[in-house]
């Protein structure tokens, strides 16, 4: 049964699943930092600014349960991650986020700035 709203919001529609993977905190700073090359756990951690290796170590495992992750062990303390096809073809429309939020993120702020000028103004003036 098709939903009224369109298909993708129904509970099982896959652009639910994609938003779900993409929409996670830490998911689209893994996979972009996947996207030149391999990289080891410590890498992503000192490239990942404010992820910790617990939380680093869940998204990548959540990464490989979708395809997106390729964990590569060549020795107990070698370990590596890197994209897997399906991954890859992911990295432009990422590349694309990444220079709107460039191009507006100015924007995005300058927008919350006013707005909490605007509710903490009529605060001021009840002073």
């Amino acid at each position: 049964m098709q939903n009224a709203a369109g298909p993708a919001f129904l509970a099982d529609c896959p652009t639910r699943l994609a938003v779900e993977i993409i929409s996670d905190k830490w998911a689209v700073l893994v996979l972009f930092g996947l996207s030149h090359r391999p990289r080891r756990h410590g890498e992503l951690v000192d490239l990942i600014g404010g992820v910790s290796r617990k939380v680093l170590t869940q998204t990548l495992r959540r990464l490989q349960t979708y395809g997106l992750v390729a964990r590569h062990a060549e020795a107990p303390r070698r370990v590596e991650y890197s994209l897997t096809d399906l991954g890859r073809t992911l990295v432009e429309p990422i590349e694309v986020l990444t220079t709107w939020a460039r191009d507006h993120g100015g924007a995005i702020v300058a927008f919350q700035d006013a707005a909490r000028a605007a509710t903490s103004a009529p605060a001021r003036a009840a002073d």
